[in-house]
């Protein structure tokens, strides 16, 4: 006996309780229908969209502003659901090092910018394997990244504000060194949570270093600006055990970690790479 031909046969009849349930199937599977090709129309619009969210949260550009948390996770959840396919743009070749055989210098890195006005910045940072994105800071910024693809080791630092706790010798009073403590220092891979530094915490001076290729996606409110004084300084960082007076900031009960980080004047050096994904609206 066919089965599928009796199914049909009671869907025929009317007012039986199969035909109400199969309307009732027809219905959720319609609705079902609608909600994927509005989630594929959502997902096609994810540039957009993060424009639209930096746009709402970084509404006057000044120095210091520090979003709501509400627009912080807004802005957070947007991110955390951003994923490589919904950037669509053409990355430079990760596999491969620019640097010549046998030098010591690490592969330069590649930064795309999406959009850049006076309130935020949204930009792109291709990193191959080794590549490096040094130790700066950004003076009175918020800042989300969020890495897209790869594994990279992330390490950052907040300045102490009281440093009378601690013994200063006269070496690194002269060197114009400046005590901060580790806010992170830990291996990350894709997909991963997007994180946020805040202008006096949460890691505020942070570099990176690929251990694959990687895509790292940074929005600044407000950006760096020369003419505002909001300028980007490197450090070198020197850990606890680099002098033997200093031994005390080794660890503290709650386990914090420090070091002692030196202004260095250098730039940091970037190919520069044309965004060719969805068009964002201004």
């Amino acid at each position: 006996m066919n089965i599928g031909r009796i199914l049909l046969s009671k869907r025929s009849l009317p007012g039986s309780s199969y035909s109400r349930l199969s309307k009732k199937m027809m219905k959720k599977t319609k609705k079902e229908t609608e909600k994927r090709k509005m989630g594929k129309r959502s997902r096609e619009n994810m540039v957009q969209k993060l424009y639209d969210t930096c746009k709402q949260v970084f509404p006057n550009g000044k120095a210091g502003y520090v979003p709501p948390p509400a627009d912080i996770q807004r802005l957070t959840s947007v991110l955390d659901s951003l994923e490589p396919k919904d950037i669509k743009f053409t990355a430079p070749s990760l596999e491969f090092s620019s640097t010549s055989p046998g030098t010591k210098e690490a592969p330069l890195v590649t930064y795309i910018k999406l959009h850049e006005c006076n309130k935020f910045s949204i930009g792109i940072f291709c990193l191959p394997p080794s590549g490096v994105i040094p130790l700066h800071n950004h003076p009175g910024m918020t800042v989300f990244s969020k890495l897209l693809l790869g594994t990279m080791h992330a390490k950052s630092y907040d300045w102490v504000q009281n440093r009378d706790q601690f013994n200063q010798s006269g070496r690194q009073q002269e060197s114009g060194m400046r005590l901060a403590k580790v806010h992170v220092d830990a291996d990350f891979t894709a997909p991963c949570n997007a994180s946020v530094l805040f202008p006096d915490s949460g890691g505020n001076m942070h570099c990176f270093k690929a251990l694959t290729p990687c895509i790292l996606l940074d929005v600044l409110g407000p950006p760096y600006s020369e003419a505002e004084g909001r300028h980007c300084t490197h450090y070198k960082d020197y850990t606890y055990d680099t002098f033997s007076d200093v031994k005390e900031l080794e660890l503290k009960e709650d386990g914090t970690r420090y070091a002692w980080l030196e202004e260095r004047n250098e730039q940091f050096v970037v190919l520069g790479g044309t965004y060719d994904g969805p068009t964002i609206k201004i």
